[in-house]
């Protein structure tokens, strides 16, 4: 098993998020579009809107990374966090680099306060939610999700 590294992004790491952002893009279908990628990724570091870790190789090498959103649940009335993003290069998939982020990722959210994390994924990313399963998250069977294009 490699060597893997998580840490917090920092705005020296735009370039490198934004790589990996627009993969990230493209597994979701969309367009590559790096300028894009590298505007999105910047915005929200410029004005703390999100978390971003980095998950590096025993080399350094940024292999994946993931992006968290502070919310809150008025059900619960208490602060979350919104796993949104979790990406890993392809060739670095069943690395563990997965795992990883989302452990980092609990860590983080815990220290910061927050009562619970939410996540979504496609229906039919089957690897990533048996990765999740395994780290104890749960398929939320109450509610729907619905989504408003504006």
């Amino acid at each position: 098993m490699q060597t893997i590294s998580v840490r917090l992004a920092t705005p020296a790491d735009l370039d490198t998020v934004a790589l990996l952002f627009n993969g990230y893009r493209q597994f979701y279908e969309q367009p590559d579009d790096l300028a894009l990628a590298r505007r999105f990724i910047g915005e929200r570091m410029a004005k703390g809107q999100s978390t971003i870790l980095i998950a590096e190789d025993a080399m350094g090498t940024a292999r994946g990374f993931s992006q968290l959103y502070p919310s809150f649940c008025s059900v619960i009335a208490a602060p979350i966090y919104v796993l949104y993003d979790l990406y890993v290069a392809p060739g670095e998939r069943k690395s563990g680099m997965g795992k990883a982020l989302l452990q980092f990722a609990a860590q983080y959210a815990r220290q910061q306060g927050a009562a619970r994390m939410d996540l979504t994924t496609a229906r039919n990313n089957l690897p990533a939610q048996a990765l999740y399963a395994s780290l104890g998250w749960q398929l939320d069977e109450v509610f729907l999700a619905y989504n408003l294009n504006l």
